[in-house]
């Protein structure tokens, strides 16, 4: 009697919430030249940790990925006419890098 493969992995399912974390992504020159190393940059949720990230990138693009390293910039202090001051805010980044056979494409699933 043959013997059934019993397949263990669990498929990744996008759910709302998982929309939230990948709030956009990021397009600059820094962005563009990690592209050229299969890795992409994102902004996401400040609650965001990097197993969430990992998860809502495999989710939504199925693609699983090798590491992802976050970033918080801090919003700088701006003056307006020399007069009123304000500050940008502050955003959280992740770069995700990916397997060398992984084709992304980000304007699909956002």
């Amino acid at each position: 009697m043959a013997e059934k493969k019993v397949n263990t992995e669990k498929k990744i399912v996008a759910t709302a919430g998982t929309y939230d974390i990948l709030r956009r992504p990021i397009i600059s020159e820094k962005a563009a030249k990690l592209s050229e190393s299969n890795g992409v940059a994102f902004e996401v949720a400040m609650n965001a940790t990097k197993e969430d990230v990992a998860r809502a990138v495999e989710a939504i693009y199925n693609v699983k990925p090798t590491k992802v390293n976050i970033v918080v910039a801090k919003g700088k202090v701006k003056s307006f006419r020399g007069r009123s001051t304000g500050t940008q805010r502050t955003v959280k980044k992740a770069y995700v890098s990916l397997p060398a056979d992984a084709n992304l494409d980000l304007s699909a699933n956002m």
